[in-house]
């Protein structure tokens, strides 16, 4: 039987890496070709075009890991049946779910791997873009200073403090010419801090004010100098640099399920917070898990469906693959909409395509198997 195995993943494997290689580039050209076009024109530095193009490409491949995986199931099952080694299998006594097994196994380590490559390396690429384009438009589009306003709430929902900036720096992650406002129980402001610049330190997980600061109180007449440290007489900010960038990328799949959990948090604690945005959250957040196991489910979709009685070439295992993904993002993105709506949990939104496949895949299994 380990020969059986070894003979079916040769056939998976290659056509696999070759669907990740073909819809990364659809996928690339689709969405980033235009944007890197206008960037060339622009006179753009090329060493910084190569960068961001480096940068961009592991949020795709997350996303075509599994997709490649329905391709390289259709085009090797194909392969071994239009060879009649399917035949032979099944006349050794081999059952189909039987042969069906190492894809099972391949899809799951690609399942594995999908989700340590979209929690790893898929968040800090993502920021590194978000950071090159925006050095792009302040540098050479001209776009100017990019203004921040940044509220801060009690446990309560009630307002405690306001951070009010010129401009963010993402490279540096540093706010220039920053106040922050400290609000009472009954909303009126007491005391505020004025910063020329605050940076964000990453060992302690705090702003501090580069060059010092000032603390004034709302009736002009306390007036102190303060060091890089947070003032006492001002609740310390509950927000990160990653959470202002965060304000800036639309794009879940850039966060970890750790950096959404906490998003989720802080805005339910936020009386301000639409439902709509905190399940747009959970969506995501369940999708961080969904979207690997569907490396595994496309493979079990896509080897019994290879399994065929006539000679067929590589590009209807190409074309049905198209479809079959196009079927699955449209279920995916009407479970969005319902899930915003508030119609159904995230977590249903999430899994519910991947519950369809599963019976889809058991029933094309039985079917091929009498």
């Amino acid at each position: 039987m380990r020969r059986i195995d070894a003979l079916i993943l040769k056939d998976v494997i290659g056509p696999w890496g070759f669907g990740v290689s073909i819809f990364t580039v659809l996928i690339m050209a689709g969405t980033y070709l235009f944007q890197i076009t206008d960037y060339i024109v622009k006179g753009v530095n090329m060493m910084v075009i190569l960068e961001l193009t480096a940068v961009l490409l592991p949020g795709v491949m997350a996303k075509t890991f599994a997709m490649a995986m329905l391709l390289g199931t259709l085009l090797g099952f194909g392969r071994l049946s239009s060879d009649s080694e399917i035949v032979a299998l099944r006349a050794a006594g081999a059952s189909v779910g039987r042969i069906v097994l190492p894809v099972a196994v391949f899809g799951l380590a690609v399942s594995i791997v999908t989700f340590a490559f979209n929690e790893l390396l898929v968040p800090l690429a993502a920021k590194q873009a978000t950071r090159i384009r925006d050095e792009i438009a302040k540098n050479v589009e001209g776009r100017g200073m990019r203004p921040q306003l940044i509220p801060q709430y009690k446990d309560d929902g009630s307002l405690e403090a306001m951070l009010v900036a010129k401009d963010y720096d993402i490279g540096t992650r540093t706010l220039h010419r920053a106040y922050v406002l400290a609000f009472d129980k009954e909303g009126n402001w007491t005391t505020i801090v004025e910063a020329t610049d605050m940076t964000y330190d990453e060992k302690t997980k705090e702003w501090r004010m580069r060059g010092g600061g000032k603390l004034m109180s709302s009736d002009g007449n306390m007036v102190l100098s303060l060091g890089e440290t947070w003032p006492a007489e001002v609740p310390e900010a509950d927000f990160t640099a990653d959470d202002i960038l965060a304000a800036k990328v639309k794009d879940l799949d850039t966060f970890s399920m750790a950096d959404i959990k906490e998003r989720i948090e802080q805005l339910k604690r936020n009386k301000l917070a639409s439902p709509a945005q905190i399940a747009n959250l959970e969506y995501g957040y369940w999708n961080k898990l969904a979207l690997p196991l569907a490396a595994l489910i496309y493979g079990l979709v896509g080897a019994p469906l290879g399994i065929r009685n006539h000679r067929t070439g590589a590009a209807t295992g190409f074309w049905l693959s198209v479809i079959i993904i196009f079927a699955y993002m449209m279920l995916a993105n009407l479970m969005a909409i319902s899930a915003q709506g508030g119609a159904i949990p995230a977590y249903i939104a999430s899994f519910a395509p991947l519950v369809v496949g599963v019976v889809y895949a058991a029933v094309a299994i039985h079917r091929k198997n009498t």
